[in-house]
């Protein structure tokens, strides 16, 4: 190296001693965990849900966000992984959630009544620690009110989640975490399943009679959901997930999953019955 070169690698080095150790030595970009969200086309489409990072699941009522969080909840569970779920409308159902596989022993219940209560106890068990998911449901929540929560919020979920085993996932009508959040995916319902009662189906067809698709003729089997991935802040390099030093934005991925309709109560459950969670609809 020319001592020109040399004096002014001196000379950066020196402006930036204060902000930047080492600026010149290459450091490799760490890998990032990811676990299985349980549906293959939504894990194809990520590549799964990132440990250490905070991830944004929003969308309209209906759209399948919430079918997306059980079924994580049932992939962490199922791995004997202690999970929280901090619902923020009480709009919770123990009961369909363990038809779809969470382990409810391993799932701790944060029944709240506002979000200021949502968002406090989200950081104790932030905190806290021990958690491989923690998920706060802002989805019942109305969209005005989640707006009005400080940006320096989720950057404190943010820091606070980071080099942990811990996966911190957002569940929203709208996107609010904005760069705060690793991985955004945008919910949304693209067609929704009907089947006609058996009733229904004997009576014979008669000229200019209308059957309405929400009559009481008319069951709902399932809709089929479409997930858009908004941003991400890894990207796959071979066959391994590294994090990126900016952000990553992919507007044309999307996966298309299905989901059923769930009865509201099972008999192998009844002693969750005196909980009186939520319709678990969403």
């Amino acid at each position: 190296m020319s001592s020109k070169a040399a004096a002014l690698r001196l000379q950066v080095e020196s402006a930036l001693a204060v902000r930047v150790a080492s600026p010149f030595e290459y450091r490799d970009r760490p890998l990032v965990e990811t676990v299985p969200a349980g549906i293959a086309s939504v894990d194809t489409l990520t590549g799964g849900l990132p440990r250490g990072s905070l991830t944004e699941i929003f969308g309209p009522p209906c759209s399948g966000r919430t079918s997306l969080l059980v079924s994580a909840l049932a992939s962490r569970t199922s791995a004997s992984e202690v999970c929280a779920l901090v619902d923020a409308r009480d709009a919770f159902d123990p009961v369909s959630a363990e038809a779809a596989g969470v382990k409810l022993k391993n799932l701790l219940w944060v029944r709240c009544r506002n979000a200021e209560q949502a968002l406090r106890a989200t950081d104790l068990l932030i905190q806290g620690g021990g958690f491989g998911m923690i998920a706060l449901d802002f989805g019942d929540t109305p969209a005005k009110v989640v707006r009005y929560v400080p940006l320096q919020v989720w950057f404190r979920f943010r820091r606070a989640v980071e080099a942990t085993p811990t996966i911190l996932v957002v569940l929203e009508q709208e996107s609010n975490a904005k760069t705060c959040a690793s991985l955004v995916l945008h919910m949304g319902m693209r067609e929704a399943c009907w089947s006609r009662t058996a009733e229904t189906e004997s009576e014979p067809e008669e000229p200019g009679r209308i059957l309405l698709s929400h009559s009481p003729g008319c069951l709902l089997e399932g809709s089929q959901v479409r997930a858009e991935m908004i941003r991400s802040r890894t990207k796959r390099e071979g066959g391994r997930l590294v994090q990126r030093d900016g952000i990553f934005h992919d507007a044309g991925g999307a996966a298309n999953f299905e989901t059923l309709a769930a009865e509201s109560r099972s008999p192998d459950v009844a002693g969750l019955r005196g909980m009186k969670g939520g319709p678990g609809r969403r």
